[in-house]
């Protein structure tokens, strides 16, 4: 055998092996390809038990609309990356539609998953599970450990029950925020503040290192409200005394140490819980209600999941000949396209295009879930809004947990306006923030020369500071805009400038607050608001459907959202584990920070609320 044989026999052997390898690793995609496929085909027809109890676990943050590229949600669920989110809607249309369904004998609620999300979501989801225990089936909840959230929920339930060695959390309400002046101050930042409206204090964490007491005032004010209304629902569903929950969280320190420190024992005899058991103790009391599946302490179980696709697959999708269109606003109101989970002044104005030119949408819902943000992407959209209105299509705004600063100026173009009362809204004021970095820079040694054509050249250049004039200008610009902002408000809501000045200022309010300063036209949720909707368009009653306004995919992409779908049936799930304080601490400091980074005005003009509280 020569050399150049032997080279050739050695790498065709070596070729043969790759070449192998490829062909079996490419079986082995296709496998998986192809049991993807599978599991999405079978995951739109879920077999459920003849009769089962209704599972449901709500992971993570409650939201009207979840964040994200659908398919980059689906790959970071299949990986264990995704936040963890659940839609209020999916809960409230399993419980309407498990409660007439006969393989539905109850309801069970673990709680162990959810760390937020407004109260006005939990009141939704409450009024859901009203509504359910109205079919005479019961809902019966349970938790390792009870946040203020998940509680909330659980109290309206039949039967609530926590593990002997759990917790039921119930501090208060607080609203805490990270201050960065010192901070600013030692890095030798410039940081250029203006703001229109006396309580307009989102720019007091990078001016201030506390609290001003015009916002601590405006936030007191709507906070106890909340938590009023909060302890009262818990009072009213569990039955008891009138300031129990306020008295418990008052003297909870006293109260625990009298009980030895064990907080299960305390909350059973209050009556917050109606028994302590462990898992396996639970999963009996489910075999007693519910009955057995064939094994031993197991009851049949359909999970929430399961039933809503179970279920929207024999009713079909809710669109009709004539169709409300329901477009979600939730998330910051940022300048451009952005995805899900936030407001972009280009695509949230192109599903609300897209509702105008869709010839069987009469209508149109605004659900409006935010603090603000940019007011050029908030007047964007309100532009879109007000054309949908001379197109001869009502629009109502439905205000979730927050519609505040620009999440009240998308809202306030509409033919009505419904707050919750449990809804932070107003914040009507403006502000804007221009750092800048010479000094930090000097102090390294670098610095900045040049000349310009004239005053204002050069003179919004991060490295310069800003003269006078500039700040001038900025002001001046600060000032028309809130003058627009509250003209805007006095036109749409048949009140004069004077008057909107009055409740503007920047300054929070409450849902019942709006509604009492003629911000909003009444309380209600977006059943109400579609109703209106419907109404205002000349629809009859059960003569329309809803049709939902949203980011179309490519058959392609469907394709593989659907294939996520059959690995999330196949068993691939997200991460429930629970935050470690390291991690939520990074967080905070994460979103205080990362916002001022994702401040995108062209004008550097925002009417943005920090007012959210836990």
């Amino acid at each position: 055998m020569t050399i150049g044989r032997s080279f050739a026999w050695f790498f065709s052997k070596i070729w043969r092996a790759v070449d192998g390898l490829r062909k079996i690793l490419h079986l082995l995609l296709m496998l998986m390809l192809f049991s993807l496929v599978i599991g999405a085909l079978s995951s739109t027809t879920p077999k459920l038990p003849a009769r089962a109890a209704l599972y449901i676990q709500p992971a993570g943050a409650l939201v009207d609309q979840l964040a994200g590229d659908p398919l980059e949600r689906a790959l970071g669920e299949a990986f264990g990356d995704a936040e963890a989110q659940t839609l209020v809607q999916d809960i409230v249309d399993a419980l309407k539609y498990a409660r007439d369904d006969k393989r539905i004998s109850s309801v069970v609620l673990d709680l162990n998953a959810i760390p937020g999300g407004g109260l006005s979501k939990f009141r939704r989801i409450a009024d859901a599970i009203e509504d359910f225990r109205g079919s005479g089936k019961p809902v019966v909840a349970r938790a390792d450990f009870y946040t203020q959230g998940s509680y909330y929920l659980a109290s309206h339930a039949d039967e609530v029950y926590l593990h002997p060695d759990g917790e039921l959390a119930i501090y208060g309400f607080g609203v805490y925020m990270n201050y960065f002046k010192d901070a600013i101050d030692k890095l030798q930042i410039d940081w250029n503040v203006f703001r229109a409206g006396t309580y307009k204090s989102a720019v007091e964490p990078f001016t201030r290192n506390d609290m001003s007491e015009e916002d601590r005032e405006s936030l007191s004010h709507v906070v106890n409200q909340l938590w009023t209304l909060y302890t009262d629902d818990i009072e009213a569903s569990r039955n008891l005394a009138p300031g129990t929950v306020k008295s418990l969280a008052a003297d909870l320190p006293a109260r625990l140490v009298a009980a030895d420190g064990d907080i299960a024992q305390l909350a059973l005899g209050l009556g917050l819980v109606d028994g302590l058991m462990t898992r396996e103790q639970f999963q009996q009391r489910m075999v007693e209600i519910a009955g057995s599946n064939g094994e031993e302490s197991a009851y049949p179980v359909a999970s929430m999941e399961d039933y809503l696709r179970h279920a929207r697959l024999l009713r079909g999708g809710s669109a009709e000949e004539q169709n409300v269109a329901i477009v979600v606003a939730a998330g910051e109101i940022l300048y451009g396209s952005q995805p899900p989970g936030m407001i972009g002044g280009d695509s949230t104005a192109k599903l609300l295009r897209q509702a105008r030119m869709d010839d069987s949408v009469k209508a149109v819902v605004l659900r409006v879930d935010s603090p603000g943000g940019s007011s050029l992407a908030s007047e964007i959209i309100r532009n879109e809004v007000e054309a949908l209105r001379e197109a001869g299509k009502p629009v109502v705004a439905s205000m979730s947990s927050m519609a505040a600063s620009g999440g009240y100026w998308i809202s306030v173009a509409a033919d009505r306006i419904y707050a919750s009362p449990y809804t932070i809204t107003g914040s009507i004021g403006i502000f804007g923030m221009l750092p800048t970095f010479q000094r930090s820079l000097g102090a390294v040694g670098i610095s900045t020369d040049g000349f310009g054509t004239s005053p204002l050249a050069g003179q919004f250049r991060v490295d310069r500071a800003l003269s006078d004039e500039a700040k001038m200008l900025v002001q001046a610009s600060i000032d028309s805009s809130y003058r627009n902002f509250i003209t805007r408000v006095a036109d749409h809501r048949n009140m004069t400038p004077e008057d909107v000045d009055l409740v503007a200022q920047g300054r929070i309010w409450s849902g019942q607050d709006a509604l009492d300063n003629g911000l909003v036209d009444g309380l209600g949720e977006i059943d109400m608001a579609i109703q209106a909707a419907a109404e205002l368009a000349g629809l009859e009653e059960g003569a329309y459907g809803t049709l939902d306004m949203e980011v179309e995919l490519s058959p392609g992409e469907q394709l593989l959202l659907d294939m996520m779908g059959g690995a999330h049936a196949m068993g691939i799930v997200p991460d429930l584990r629970a935050e470690s304080s390291v991690e939520r601490l990074a967080r905070v400091l994460g979103n205080s920070l990362s916002l001022v980074e994702r401040f995108n005005d062209p004008r550097g003009v925002y009417a943005h609320c920090f007012c959210r509280f836990e």
